[in-house]
């Protein structure tokens, strides 16, 4: 076995939990049960890479073994990367078979009758999803692959879901790849990212609903008021916690929010002075970058006009980003339709 391919699976299996590490194997499959049984999995992760090493050595893993381990881990654990949303477009509405041969096949020849030295690997899984890892080389050296690209791409969908590396040069490659692997005309990006991939994919696939889920209204709970209080405000607060609470389930839903991470908004217009003031000679280009961060930004949101610290509704554009399947925007001057200030940054 090559070291490097020996170098590669061992600190893949340093990142996964130790205790996940022979269930990680048992899937990879390229082990025995006999072998998986001579290593102890409560010893340290360093002793228990270097059995499952060793056992390779035995088993004469090459690189195209190891990449397979290295799909089954970022499947598992796809958060770990951040992953950004492409549609592909058709020129007419025909639908064709698709073909899982045929697309792996197109899929290679494109890429590597542009580069020689590139590694590609796919796996199948249930729900239709194809993952194909790319690691890259350049004319004059071996595939890097430690910085690897990612894709998986959903059959019979025109959606694409990519996590590039850091050589993000390759990025039109890959695209043309994935145009004429999969038969469509061309590819664009949604401005979409996050690191939760099965967020992008219930937004782009509209799996939940945004609108009038199921709901149970729970009764407020009476508090002991001083006898002092008066009633009316009490009421007047009790309905404008109603109409929170409902203003709020229009907007949001009651289900769970897709998990997305941060939101951006860039202004580019224009800063009109009067001309009586004499304050600018001519019009000046304003320009501002608004970034909303948060571990769970749209669950944020959701929770903003309840706990009093926002009115409600929202602003469209903070409520707007499932429905538009984006979460970068670049907002401009008006110009007759309001969508129209909505523009690919």
């Amino acid at each position: 076995m090559d070291e490097t391919v020996a170098e590669y699976i061992r600190r893949t299996v340093l990142k996964i939990p130790r205790d996940e590490i022979k269930t990680m194997l048992q899937k990879w499959g390229f082990l025995s049960e006999t072998q998986l049984q001579t290593i102890n999995f409560h010893q340290i992760k360093e002793n228990i890479s270097q059995d499952v090493v060793q056992l390779c050595e035995e088993n004469s893993a090459d690189i195209k073994q190891a990449a397979v381990l290295d799909i089954i881990y970022n499947h598992i654990y796809p958060n770990k990367r951040v992953w950004s949303v492409y549609q592909m477009n058709k020129t007419g509405e025909e639908t064709e078979f698709f073909d899982l041969t045929d697309f792996k096949k197109k899929f290679k020849r494109r890429l590597r009758s542009a580069l020689k030295n590139v590694t590609i690997n796919f796996r199948e899984y249930e729900d239709n999803a194809i993952w194909i890892r790319i690691a890259w080389g350049t004319p004059y050296t071996k595939p890097n692959q430690y910085k690897t690209s990612y894709v998986v791409y959903h059959s019979q969908t025109p959606y694409v879901f990519v996590s590039v590396s850091v050589l993000k040069s390759n990025l039109p490659l890959l695209c043309q790849a994935l145009v004429v692997a999969s038969n469509y005309h061309d590819i664009r990006e949604m401005e979409l990212r996050s690191h939760s991939l099965n967020s992008l994919k219930d937004i782009v696939f509209k799996r939940y609903s945004q609108n009038f889920q199921t709901y149970y209204p729970r009764p407020l709970q009476e508090r002991n008021v001083a006898p002092e209080t008066d009633l009316r405000i009490i009421q007047e607060n009790k309905n404008e916690k109603e109409r929170i609470e409902r203003v709020n389930r229009e907007v949001f839903g009651d289900g769970p929010q897709p998990k997305l991470e941060f939101a951006q908004y860039k202004l580019e217009t224009m800063f009109k002075s009067d001309p009586e003031m004499d304050v600018l000679d001519k019009k000046e280009p304003f320009r501002c970058l608004v970034k909303f961060s948060s571990p769970h930004l749209l669950e944020s949101l959701k929770s903003l006009a309840p706990a009093g610290m926002a009115d409600a509704p929202l602003s469209p554009l903070l409520t707007c980003i499932p429905q538009k399947a984006r979460n970068y925007f670049k907002i401009r001057e008006k110009k007759g339709v309001f969508p129209g200030s909505f523009v690919s940054p």
